[in-house]
């Protein structure tokens, strides 16, 4: 047994990272081979920790983003050297760390490849001076070249994250790939009558403006003769959903766009009002119960310009969904080639996509033969740390 420190600032089951950060603290502290002691070094809890494992809240003052990361760095530093701890694992901006989970890549790539997500002109370039401004922009940079070049293991979570690390931090070492694996006990197709109730759910949420899984319990809202498209954010510029509207508008009068995600949706709301599709799009904020939103749903798209390994495509992909994304999402490569878009920002082929998945049967969600995946890969590869150690 070993004390494992896992160091992210949010102890949450929302959001992609935290989801994994937590299963990764739950899965240590319950591994049949070897039982670890495991702590959750985080600035804030959001749900109750998993059994057997201890939350150690370091606090994070509030006011400006940078001072927020900084706060946090100098608590999680503190913490990690009074904690004794024998592998501490890093899923977010530390000083310190034995290995580094890189679920998004390095900044320098990320500025390079999300830029594409605005208009070309003043737009990308007033986003360009904004991102050279910030503050904490330039501490995220330093940060970034501290932990990668700090001689810790790094694990990234795709073959595209790996890819940009190399580029960006040429002469480290060779980053190493686990990708995202969704629980597979959760996201999966519908079963008996679970199918109609989570359709009832979304229908009932384009009507009434609210998405809970007995939202449509008492009756269908309306007729059900519509094509019904998920995607899940909470930036709709980076991960298309303005592509995603602007397809909606090609697309016959049935289909409908349901986008689940916590931030303001102003800007994607005026948008589909310019393209008179307001009445076929809905804004759901922050969903909970994620299986049945996918449950609910025909189809699911997210046509990211930049994305490490999106979660959400592979949930919605083990619920049986047709799902599309973009070759700039590192989970691309468990979606067939016909599902993969080489631009995201072209709605034309993007509509067309949509129209011609649409009705077809999903094919059975697996893992590309050789690829390393999920939770199991990732508790080895901690217990063989460990092992080498004692």
């Amino acid at each position: 047994m070993a004390r494992i420190a896992v160091v992210l600032p949010r102890l949450s089951r929302y959001g992609g990272v935290e989801q994994f950060a937590f299963r990764l603290a739950q899965a240590l502290a319950d591994t049949r081979d070897c039982q670890h002691e495991v702590e959750f070094v985080c600035a804030r809890i959001e749900s109750p920790p998993p059994v057997g494992v201890r939350a150690v809240v370091v606090g994070r003052i509030g006011g400006f983003a940078w001072l927020k990361m900084l706060w946090f760095l100098i608590g999680a530093e503190r913490a990690r050297r009074r904690g004794g701890y024998d592998l501490v694992i890093s899923l977010g901006k530390t000083w310190n760390q034995d290995l580094l989970r890189v679920g998004g890549g390095s900044q320098r790539t990320f500025w390079k490849l999300s830029e594409r997500a605005w208009p070309a002109g003043l737009p990308r370039w007033g986003k360009r001076i904004r991102r050279l401004l910030s503050p904490v922009n330039w501490l995220t940079r330093i940060v970034d070249n501290r932990q990668y070049r700090s001689g810790c293991r790094i694990i990234c979570a795709s073959e595209a994250v790996a890819d940009w690390v190399r580029q960006d931090y040429p002469g480290i070492p060779m980053p190493e790939v686990i990708y995202n694996l969704p629980d597979l006990r959760r996201f999966r197709p519908p079963l008996g009558e679970e199918r109609e109730r989570c359709r009832r759910a979304l229908l009932a949420a384009g009507s009434e403006g609210g998405f809970t899984p007995d939202s449509g319990r008492e009756g269908a809202a309306e007729a059900d003769d519509f094509v019904c498209i998920g995607t899940a954010t909470s930036n709709f510029a980076l991960k298309g959903t303005n592509v995603l509207v602007r397809a909606l508008a090609r697309l016959p009068e049935r289909f409908r766009l349901y986008v689940a995600g916590g931030r303001s949706a102003r800007a994607c709301q005026r948008l589909a009002a310019r393209l008179g599709v307001e009445n076929r799009v809905v804004f759901l904020g922050r969903v909970d119960d994620m299986r049945t939103f996918y449950q609910g749903l025909d189809l699911f798209a997210l046509p990211s310009f930049y994305d490490a390994c999106s979660n959400a495509v592979l949930e919605a992909a083990a619920c049986g969904l047709p799902t599309l994304s973009s070759a700039s999402n590192g989970s691309s490569v468990f979606l067939p080639p016909d599902c993969v878009l080489s631009d995201p920002g072209d709605d034309e082929v993007l509509a067309s996509r949509l129209l011609a998945l649409s009705g077809k049967p999903a094919p059975p969600f697996r893992l590309p033969q050789g690829l390393p995946a999920g939770l199991d890969a990732w508790v080895a590869a901690v217990n063989a740390m460990v092992d080498a150690r004692a």
